[in-house]
């Protein structure tokens, strides 16, 4: 059977019972943002309880029939089944109880931008753009677009979205729990609108993901470290679409981070969105310079628009999509720029978590 610390869990299972005394709590449900977080924390633990749960009724099932099978031969010829269930969910308990990524309950903001490639480049953005909207909406997430310069042809220079899951999702179906395998560079060969050879073409885009903050708290920001600059919104070509300096830049002197924004009309809601983003890539920050001192392999997301540092293809004359870190290989293109990404996120979500159990297994030796 394989083995399973039980004392692992005694500590979710505390915090899991405390959790179910505050939700029924009434005074709990007058403070709507302390009730989501507790929510999302009760919707995370309970897989693991349950699990634990099971595995405790398996591992005394086998335990009562040894005791009874030298005397009763029925019970005897019960014990490989009921052994086989407590190997099942000793297994999935020991899964469970892997560390998890603490931001996979979190919403996202996700930045699609142009690289190599001119206006193809831009254009193929665009499609990465809907991709992920369209990706959203199977999943009945919302999509909020927090910021957009578009080229002359319609594509996007850069475009920030920002995208939320409705109700409290199942642990690992979170927007940053599917998503945030996406960032890193993305290679698109196809014959450009621009192409009058007929042509194949190469060219990359880059996406980055970050955990979007529920409560701006988490992330202190001094105002005395940030210049902040008004300008005034522009569209494709450079052409006015605002007659006031309505748009806003933000620069984190320590960090050099710069964020801005001009989608909205108002000065104050582009300020609002600029310092939203600025705390997630802080944080996002924060997370990597963890763990670059906790492990040499830590996972890092490509913020250079190379060619050469590309994590996924999209190769449209042969219909085919092809992740160069899990070697997941597609030919419907089509249907994976319509949204239908979950199979290539899957093989994203499996390896990661292959190399964590391998890293645990590891560990326990």
């Amino acid at each position: 059977m394989v083995d399973v610390d039980a004392s692992a869990v005694m500590p979710l299972l505390e915090e899991f019972m405390s959790i179910e005394t505050e939700l029924a709590d009434p005074a709990t449900h007058t403070d709507l943002v302390a009730l989501k977080k507790l929510n999302k924390r009760y919707a995370a633990l309970s897989p693991t309880i349950a699990a634990f749960r099971e595995w405790e009724e398996a591992a005394g099932d086998v335990e009562a029939a040894t005791e009874m099978a030298a005397e009763d031969e029925s019970i005897a010829a019960e014990l490989p089944a009921l052994r086989e269930r407590a190997e099942q969910t000793s297994e999935r308990l020991r899964r469970l109880l892997v560390p998890r990524d603490p931001d996979d309950d979190r919403d996202v903001i996700l930045e699609v931008k142009a690289g190599e490639g001119g206006e193809e480049s831009a254009l193929f953005a665009g499609d990465l753009l809907r991709m992920y909207m369209r990706y959203a909406e199977r999943r009945s997430w919302k999509t909020q677009l927090l910021d957009a310069t578009e080229s002359d042809l319609g594509g996007y220079k850069d475009v920030r979205l920002a995208i939320h899951a409705t109700g409290t999702p199942a642990p690992g179906e979170a927007p940053w729990a599917r998503l945030k395998y996406e960032g890193g560079v993305h290679r698109v060969q196809r014959v450009p609108v621009t192409e009058s050879q007929g042509r194949i073409h190469t060219s990359a885009a880059g996406v980055l993901v970050m955990p979007d903050l529920d409560d701006p708290e988490e992330v202190e920001l001094d105002l005395n470290l940030l210049k902040i600059d008004v300008f005034r919104s522009s569209g494709p070509g450079g052409q006015s679409v605002n007659t006031t300096d309505s748009a806003v830049r933000i620069t984190h002197l320590p960090t050099g981070l710069v964020v801005s924004c001009q989608n909205e009309k108002s000065q104050l809601q582009n300020k609002e969105s600029a310092l939203r983003v600025l705390r997630a890539r802080l944080h996002q920050l924060a997370v990597e310079e963890a763990e670059a001192e906790a492990s040499a392999q830590r996972r890092s997301q490509v913020r250079t628009v190379d060619r050469s540092e590309r994590i996924r293809t999209y190769n449209f004359p042969e219909n085919r999509i092809a992740d160069h870190r899990t070697g997941f290989k597609a030919y419907n293109l089509d249907h994976v720029l319509d949204g239908d990404l979950d199979p290539i996120v899957q093989s994203a979500v499996d390896a990661d978590e292959a190399a964590r159990m391998s890293a645990l297994g590891s560990s326990d030796t």
